[in-house]
């Protein structure tokens, strides 16, 4: 996380964005994107020093509503974009945006791999469990004989659990939040942005146009006898941390809690930080401990060319200290 180095301090409307919206009414991605706006400002961040990262799907167009440096790429493919530009200027904060489709389906092997790096990125996904851009298709974290609006039959495959998936595949920092809950959603925000880490948050939300079942008012838990929210926050006997003391068998004890607490999703979806690991150095940091240029000189830095246009790189040294290691 970099933060502010002038006297200006930045406001959430420093973040906002005046191009025209085509989100749905009602959709809960409106939440997330405010949230992400209070986030960065209440950080001290410079929008300047802040990229966003978006996928393909309502939640790739991200980066059009935020007024800071945006990538809008490829179907799942916003993971190696945002390692490309973290890796490359270290002093960014980068956020991937993307939706359960493009970061479970087509992106799963991103996802998967990016947790054995440890990279200091905040990972953003817009959970609804439908591909809202392309006519409510059924999205990896849709149960399996579930039938929205736009589906010919129910799910004949089963759904990933993603904070599972972000557990085992080595993410740092886990987190689960509510788009409608936006004062809630800026504090998860701010936290996995903060994280030195690989930081996951995945943020339930409705999608009003094409998943008729898991709706705002189904969320709000108006179908039960006894209306309360579904969307409640974690118990605070639940401690998520882990750092380099915690003992293996805490460890263990952890990892059978966060995986009930994960899996839980009828009358009450806990919401909150579920782990947060301090005890796994970040990616960039193991670069600098294998190659000291790295440390020296980042890429984003380094002036490739002289006055003539003509390349002045010399990779020879990166090549020799890689040679030794």
């Amino acid at each position: 996380m970099t933060t502010t180095t002038e006297e200006k301090k930045y406001t959430a409307k420093d973040f906002q964005q005046p191009n025209a919206n085509d989100w749905c009414p009602g959709c809960g991605d409106f939440g997330i994107i405010n949230a992400m706006h209070q986030a960065c400002s209440k950080l001290g961040l410079d929008p300047s020093s802040v990229v966003t990262v978006g996928g393909i799907g309502c939640s790739g167009k991200a980066p059009y509503y935020m007024g800071n440096y945006g990538v809008h790429t490829l179907h799942g493919r916003p993971i190696p974009f945002a390692t490309g530009i973290k890796l490359a200027n270290p002093d960014l904060t980068v956020t991937v945006t993307a939706g359960d489709g493009d970061g479970l389906g087509i992106g799963a092997g991103h996802f998967v791999n990016v947790g054995r790096r440890n990279v200091d990125i905040t990972y953003l996904m817009f959970d609804n469990e439908v591909y809202g851009l392309t006519k409510g298709q059924a999205a990896p974290t849709l149960a399996m004989g579930l039938q929205t609006k736009s589906l010919p039959g129910p799910n004949i495959q089963m759904k990933l659990n993603p904070m599972m998936m972000a557990y085992a595949s080595g993410f740092t920092w886990i987190g689960r939040g509510y788009s409608y809950n936006v004062k809630q959603l800026v504090e998860l925000t701010m936290a996995a942005m903060a994280h030195p880490g690989l930081a996951f948050l995945d943020v339930l939300q409705p999608c009003p146009t094409y998943n008729d079942l898991h709706t705002k008012e189904w969320y709000a838990g108006k179908d039960m006898e006894a209306p309360r929210p579904r969307v409640q926050a974690l118990d605070e006997s639940y401690n998520p941390h882990i750092d380099a003391s915690t003992s293996e068998e805490d460890v263990l004890s952890h990892a059978r809690r966060f995986m009930e607490e994960t899996h839980r999703w009828g009358n009450e979806i806990p919401t909150g930080v579920f782990m947060e690991n301090t005890s796994v150095n970040n990616f960039a940091e193991r670069i600098r401990e294998r190659v000291t240029t790295y440390a020296e000189q980042t890429p984003a830095r380094k002036v490739i060319e002289d006055s003539n246009g003509n390349s002045n790189v010399d990779l020879t040294g990166i090549f020799d200290e890689l040679a030794v290691n």
